[in-house]
């Protein structure tokens, strides 16, 4: 099931611009501490970094990729998630456009 809205956030608006705009998003806080981020990566091949663990949860669109230390592109849609551990990296390949809620921990 793909997440529509989040009620009850604290909306940081400055927005968040990587690799040259080719990933945009906005942090958030939920009513409960949580700390999110949504945003839209534009098509490309990036390489992300990842302090925490991070669940990437596609809301739109859709994206390949590929974890650290693995040569398999695997593919997610609307309403799919996949997991990437912290400390560690992901590839990954947009042909059109990635919507996405990044839930960190």
């Amino acid at each position: 099931m793909t997440t529509a809205t989040l009620p009850n956030v604290t909306l940081t608006t400055q927005a968040n611009v990587y690799f040259d705009g080719k990933c945009v998003s906005h942090s958030f806080t939920l009513a409960d501490g949580t700390k999110k981020s949504v945003g839209v990566v534009l098509p490309a091949t990036l390489t992300f970094n990842t302090g925490a663990a991070e669940i990437m949860e596609c809301v739109g669109g859709g994206c390949e990729y590929k974890l650290a230390g693995s040569d398999e592109w695997k593919s997610s849609g609307p309403g799919e998630r996949f997991s990437i551990p912290a400390n560690s990296s992901f590839d990954i390949r947009v042909a059109e456009q990635y919507h996405y809620i990044c839930h960190y921990g």
